[in-house]
């Protein structure tokens, strides 16, 4: 599927956000772990969601139900396995990592495996935690990258890693560490990347009844037990984002509903990046707008917490007057494409100067090229930030973008439903 887009200028958009992903991953895996059934309320639909499901179905168990609310039938932090097991997570590395902790809950070997893309995505800091807290694990093919075999029970005890390839680690640890014998005490030797996200992993495990204590770099789970509920998803920053740069670069007024504003999702954060850039931002009981008059200043910004949106704020860069410099990058290089390199790729194809350093890019705008072709390379980020480049100045096709359906299965009718498509 090609979708091209042309110029718009002062856009009025009313969407809403879609169900939070990050929150729909860490609320399904608890909930897997807790005693009794829990409901996810509101949950997204898309296809990394799908991949933790059909994970937590292959480790035996249950989930049901539909977009409005699924029924998850918890293990008591024991998975009923009676035979090895294999999971396959495709392209979402959240539910492979998250699926690493939960197996080492089982007397039975679990297989973990995805797309030739994940097979070069680094699993190993994972994989040396759990073997040093007492599990057992093996690489099918190369050291450190899946496929990877995992078999508990895992005792559990103290453990340092490093912080700064992908908080993703960290949490897959603290979720499963609860059931564990001698619980978790996690020390990062280097400072986390996306500390937003361990936010998120502990406010989710908190809900559930587990308390994470924390200390700087230092996190600390008792044994204990997470207790069935029911939990409402909040809406997805990251996706929004998205919508707020097309009215920043196209001036004019974007309304996203369903944003929760003391949401722990770094994301949010995004909104005071285009505030430094010119735009207006305000917000009130049911979600947020934004305004502006398509006029934006280049900013220098640290953008480590809210990764997602990185892409979003280099397209709304190549519209700005002046450089944007925007750090703490280097871990986009191990995302669902080397996601720094994709940024080059599509501005410079797009016209701007773009420089990359080893935890920064800078941006300069310039004019023009022509007709620019966005293959996003599977990456529905990649995707979403080259609507923003469309509709800010036209000209554009993305090719394969049903890959949006990772995280935002709905995205282009969306924008076909707010009239800008």
């Amino acid at each position: 599927m090609e979708v091209t887009l042309a110029r718009r200028t002062g856009v009025d958009l009313t969407v809403a956000a879609p169900p939070s992903k990050s929150l729909t991953h860490r609320a399904l895996v608890v909930a897997a772990l807790a005693d009794g059934e829990s409901e996810i309320v509101r949950p997204l639909e898309a296809g990394d969601i799908a991949r933790t499901r059909a994970g937590l179905d292959a480790l035996g168990i249950r989930v049901v139900g539909d977009a409005d609310a699924l029924r998850v039938q918890g293990c008591a932090g024991r998975l009923p396995l009676d035979a090895p097991a294999v999971v396959d997570a495709g392209d979402s590395g959240t539910s492979l990592r998250f699926l690493t902790g939960l197996a080492t809950l089982g007397r039975h070997q679990v297989t973990l495996t995805g797309s030739a893309r994940m097979q070069e995505r680094p699993i190993g800091l994972l994989g040396e935690a759990v073997a040093a807290l007492g599990g057992e694990v093996r690489y099918a093919r190369c050291p450190g990258f899946p496929p990877l075999t995992v078999r508990g029970p895992v005792r559990g005890g103290g453990v340092a890693m490093p912080g700064d390839i992908s908080s993703q680690f960290v949490s897959a640890l603290l979720i499963a560490a609860p059931y564990w014998a001698d619980g978790l005490a996690l020390t990062l030797t280097t400072p986390p990347v996306s500390a937003s996200y361990l936010d998120l992993s502990t406010a989710v495990m908190a809900a559930f009844g587990v308390e994470v204590r924390q200390e700087e770099r230092a996190f600390l789970v008792e044994p204990g037990r997470y207790r069935s509920r029911r939990y409402v998803v909040e809406g997805d920053w990251s996706s929004a984002s998205t919508f707020f740069s097309i009215g920043a670069v196209c001036g004019g007024r974007v309304r996203v509903d369903h944003l929760d504003q003391g949401s722990a999702q770094g994301d949010r954060r995004f909104l005071d990046a285009l505030a430094a850039m010119g735009c207006r931002v305000r917000a009130d009981a049911t979600g947020v707008v934004l305004e502006s008059d398509g006029v934006l200043d280049g900013v220098e910004i640290e953008m480590a917490t809210s990764p997602d949106t990185v892409q979003n704020l280099a397209a709304v860069a190549a519209f700005a007057r002046g450089q944007t410099t925007i750090t703490g990058t280097a871990h986009l290089r191990y995302k669902e494409s080397d996601r720094v390199a994709a940024i080059a790729q599509v501005l410079r194809g797009f016209g701007a100067g773009v420089e990359v350093g080893e935890d920064q890019i800078t941006i300069s705008p310039g004019p023009r090229r022509g007709h620019l072709v966005v293959d996003p390379v599977h990456d529905h980020r990649t995707a979403m930030s080259a609507a923003v480049l469309g509709l800010g100045s036209g000209d554009v096709t993305v090719q394969e973008a049903e890959c949006v359906a990772k995280s935002f299965p709905g995205f282009w009718e969306a924008l076909q439903g707010a009239g800008v498509l």
